[in-house]
């Protein structure tokens, strides 16, 4: 599946139904999706030399930054990656560098486009893995063990591949096999045991890296040296297992051996290159205050110069090939409560020519943001209780309450947008939520005085709703 279009109308109306307001915002991404479409159709002479025009939001927590971001990328089904600018250090501290943006946007291109050519193969696939799967049943109903993979070469074994692996099981007959279709199909031995030889691809000493700061990178490297070294390619674990679980194992492995992995390669780093989106978020937190000296702020703009070269357009290595960034979009983001967008050093103010402010979320938005988008919250709620088997019915005067509620909070405290409706719903439902699994057939309507009941105890006390709310 490639790269979706829409025109600039339909992709803000698709962004309308997830994020509530910021028409601004809508329009500034929908113009850059759209102009990648248009430098597509232009002459090849000319297509190099356009450049993506990156955008810099400013604006709040909360009210919708991020989300206009990875739904963008959604719609257009394009490699995304969402970044925080801060957990980067300049060359020569300890921490991420910044060419691991690349690295991870290649990464999301690869499982992109493998997935896409696994869907292309799925049918092939369970057909392959039925058959082998229904020769496996037979054999081990038979008392056969399942047959031993031939021995790959080893640093003790260096003739592995010439020893002569065990005399495989004889095939079982087509009315045994047509049997076992029968009954796999119907699900009447799922639960049925079969043992099952899958590829091993455990490396402990790449593990030992797992999660540790700024050691990502080295367990990739790990990984894949190990995998390459002379008896752990080709390793197989023996596993027991349910038929159900089986079919499943074996069907993914066959969908990994139908599709070109080199292709698919090739395929995503064009992918990353042409239509990859990345989200720099917090870049307002790498901006060097004026009269800043030393201290935590020292690496900061050390942070922007090493952005710089990425962002304007560079090559970075990869394990699987250079990957250029000349035409990646890429959009910044930031609070800018502290610093400001001319804190930024000005050669990478310059490359985020497209500037947009999103604006505060009033009582009116939050009202929208919990009635009118496709996932809204009270949506949400309603949809896990009725799992229990309690219907809520949430009146619009309760709407109204929590909003209300949001925006004074909002105005009191710290401002973080439309997330105070997740604490602020939290606090309303508490209770449903601990009791839902005893009230099943119930009918619960919840109004304003319902809202009300369960936010007083807090709102009388300034010091808890600061915490709770």
């Amino acid at each position: 599946m490639k790269e979706r279009t829409f025109t600039p109308r339909e992709l803000v109306s698709e962004l309308d139904r997830y994020v509530v307001g910021q028409q601004k915002a809508k329009r500034a991404v929908a113009i850059a999706l759209r102009n990648r479409w248009r430098r597509q159709q232009v002459s090849p002479d000319l297509r190099d030399e356009i450049a993506p025009k990156n955008i810099l939001m400013v604006g709040p927590t909360g009210v919708g930054k991020t989300e206009i971001a990875r739904r963008l990328a959604k719609l257009a089904n394009a490699p995304f990656v969402k970044v925080e600018a801060s957990k980067f250090t300049e060359v020569g501290y300890v921490g991420r560098d910044v060419e691991s943006i690349v690295r991870d946007l290649i990464e999301q291109a690869i499982h992109l486009v493998r997935a896409e050519a696994i869907e292309n193969v799925q049918t092939r696939a369970r057909e392959n893995a039925e058959e082998r799967l229904l020769v496996m049943i037979a054999q081990q109903r038979d008392g056969a063990p399942p047959p031993a993979p031939p021995t790959p070469p080893s640093p003790t074994n260096p003739f592995g591949m010439f020893m002569t692996p065990p005399q495989a099981p004889p095939k079982p007959s087509e009315s045994v096999i047509a049997e076992l279709r029968t009954k796999l199909r119907a699900g009447s031995i799922d639960d049925q045991l079969v043992d099952l030889d899958l590829a091993d691809e455990s490396t402990p000493m790449a593990q030992m890296f797992a999660g540790m700061q700024g050691m990502d990178d080295m367990e990739r490297g790990l990984r894949d040296a190990f995998s390459n070294m002379p008896g752990m390619k080709g390793r197989t674990k023996r596993r027991r297992v349910k038929v159900k679980e089986a079919f499943k194992l074996l069907e993914t492995e066959e969908a990994a051996r139908l599709v070109d992995q080199e292709a698919i390669t090739r395929e995503a780093v064009e992918r990353a290159e042409q239509h990859g989106i990345v989200f720099l978020d917090e870049i307002d937190k790498i901006a060097g205050r004026q009269g800043a000296q030393g201290g935590p702020d020292v690496s900061r703009e050390g942070v922007q110069r090493d952005l710089l070269p990425i962002v304007e357009g560079s090559t970075v290595n990869t394990k699987h090939g250079p990957v250029k960034t000349d035409h990646v979009l890429f959009i910044a983001a930031g609070a800018f409560h502290v610093a400001k967008v001319s804190d930024l050093i000005p050669e990478l103010q310059g490359r985020f020519p497209i500037r947009v402010e999103l604006d505060s979320l009033a009582k009116e938005d939050f009202i929208q943001i919990l009635t009118e988008p496709k996932n809204a919250l009270t949506k949400q709620y309603v949809a896990l209780l009725a799992t229990e088997g309690v219907d809520i019915v949430i009146d619009p005067s309760a709407v109204d309450a929590i909003a209300e509620h949001a925006a004074q909070a909002n105005e009191r405290m710290e401002n973080i947008g439309a997330r105070r409706l997740h604490t602020i719903l939290e606090a309303v439902f508490e209770e449903l939520s601990f009791k839902g699994a005893e009230m099943t057939g119930e009918r619960v309507e919840i109004d304003r005085a319902y809202v009300q009941a369960k936010l007083l105890p807090i709102l009388k006390n300034d010091d808890l709703s600061r915490f709770i709310l």
